[in-house]
């Protein structure tokens, strides 16, 4: 396992893997696998803590919960709410009249399918149960309802539909745009999720997908779930807020078709 060229980013992701798989490891045996210095071990800990990833602990780390489960809809929908917001506007404005929209769950999204009541003669694909919710019943006046198609499948702890028969509806279907949130984000492992499921879920979305369009806040810079979904070069637009650092800035904008960097500044 030792291997002095991993990067810092690379060995990161191991030790993450490390955590969740075992549940607890020590800093001896990392610095003994990684073939690293004590220090450098615990510099990582203290990155990856800082992420949530894990907690660390007297000698070592143990699983961070929230970094293997997906926190409930609820919880999340008042994190970066400002963020969330402007990124949403931004998200909103590239949807034309008559076009085919595919929604993926999460608060992000949900956040853009408010901006898209008033939009005419859409078609919404959808694996999100609040944003079922949302078209049924708060369909602007006098605006044409949009038809929308709710793929089906098992229930998520974000009330996003997953499985083989989301899977099987969405593989069916053909959509212009798809707007999809994302647990976390890094050049390495691209966009990833914490549920198997729902990273299968998405790469089905974006198989049928003309435009990608993930929405994503700075906090989820640095993340990473248990499953990558996609590559930085299958995203075609970007929408981030100016919270997002320099560095990844840079990065996004060489790796993504367009980045969109929202003026609202982190709170």
């Amino acid at each position: 396992m030792a291997d002095q060229g991993l990067l810092a980013q690379q060995r990161r992701a191991l030790i993450v893997e490390s955590v969740r798989r075992e549940g607890a490891v020590r800093v001896a045996d990392l610095v003994a696998a990684f073939d690293v210095s004590d220090m450098t071990i615990r510099r990582d800990l203290d990155v990856l803590a800082g992420k949530g990833l894990l907690e660390k602990v007297h000698g070592g780390a143990v699983t961070a919960s929230r970094s293997t489960e997906e926190p409930g809809f609820d919880a999340k929908s008042t994190l970066e709410s400002t963020a969330k917001a402007e990124i949403a506007a931004a998200a909103a404005a590239l949807v034309r009249p008559g076009s085919v929209v595919a929604l993926g769950g999460g608060t992000t999204t949900y956040a853009v399918a408010k901006r898209l009541l008033g939009i005419p003669d859409l078609t919404i694909l959808t694996n999100s149960l609040p944003i079922e919710v949302l078209f049924r019943s708060h369909a602007a006046p006098g605006a044409q309802a949009p038809v929308v198609l709710l793929t089906g499948g098992s229930s998520t702890r974000s009330q996003a539909l997953v499985g083989p028969v989301a899977e099987h509806t969405i593989m069916s279907l053909h959509a212009d745009q798809l707007i999809l949130g994302t647990h976390g984000v890094t050049e390495e492992e691209g966009l990833t999720s914490p549920g198997l499921a729902e990273s299968q879920t998405n790469r089905a979305f974006i198989a049928r997908a003309r435009q990608v369009v993930v929405v994503a806040d700075h906090t989820k810079w640095g993340a990473i779930g248990l499953s990558s979904f996609a590559r930085l070069d299958q995203v075609g637009c970007f929408i981030t807020d100016a919270g997002m650092p320099p560095d990844a800035q840079s990065v996004l904008a060489d790796r993504v078709g367009e980045l969109v960097v929202v003026d609202s500044p982190a709170k």
